[in-house]
Formats: C-alpha cells, sequence, structure tokens
C-alpha cells in the first residue's frame, strides 16, 4: 500500500502561483510514477503532469507546458507540482497520484494504483 497526501491548495489570483506537496509513505515504488491530476466541477478526472521517480523523466499536458513544473525529493518520498502564470481554468482539485510499475499510459486514470484525497485550487479572475 501507498498513502498520499496532498497539501499547498488555495486561492490565488490570476498570474500567481502555487505548489503543491505529496507526501508519500508505505510501500517503495522506486521504478513507478508518480502525478498529478484534476478535476473541476462536471468534468472528468484529467492529467495534469507525471514524473518517473527513479529516471526523473517528466510528461505534462499541453494546457500546463510551460506554466507547471512537476519534481520529486526521492529521499524525501515528497512529489511537488509548481504552478505559475496560474489562469481560472486551472481550477479544480487536484489528485496526486501513484503507478508502482511504470507504464507508457502515464496519462491514464486507470493506470494507477494509489490516490490521495486531493487538494483544491482555486483561481480568481
Amino acid at each position: 500500500q501507498v498513502q498520499l497526501v496532498e497539501s499547498g491548495g488555495g486561492l490565488v489570483q490570476a498570474g500567481g502561483s502555487l505548489r503543491l506537496s505529496c507526501a508519500a509513505s508505505g510501500r517503495t515504488f522506486s521504478r513507478g510514477v508518480m502525478a498529478w491530476f484534476r478535476q473541476a466541477p462536471g468534468k472528468e478526472r484529467e492529467f495534469v503532469a507525471a514524473i518517473r521517480w527513479s529516471a526523473g523523466n517528466t510528461y505534462y499536458t499541453d494546457s500546463v507546458k510551460g506554466r507547471f513544473t512537476i519534481s520529486r525529493d526521492n529521499a524525501k518520498n515528497m512529489g511537488y507540482l509548481q504552478m505559475n502564470s496560474l489562469k481560472p481554468e486551472d481550477t479544480a482539485l487536484y489528485y496526486c497520484a501513484v503507478d508502482v510499475h511504470y507504464s507508457d499510459r502515464y496519462y491514464y486514470t486507470g493506470a494507477y494504483d494509489y490516490w490521495g484525497q486531493g487538494t483544491q485550487v482555486t483561481v480568481s479572475s
């Protein structure tokens, strides 16, 4: 089992920044992937960014490229999502997820084994 706890969400004005954190505990997932997804009211959960835990390769959805940065601290078992130049359309509940075995379907919710409870990000215009 992997337990995931997100933090760092909040209310910010358009153009502002937030940094989300994801604390992981339990079994290791050195060969896996940590990702961030988000879900706005009335919409499906969508992929935001992912990072391969050991290699550090990163992947982003097009709408956040150049604005968001995913990173991790292997020693602390922490993942991060730095979000800059936030837009109202970034408003959503943001979830951290772990796939303990990397697959190339990192953008797919069904690929992930463990999920956090989510942290709310609200961007005002």
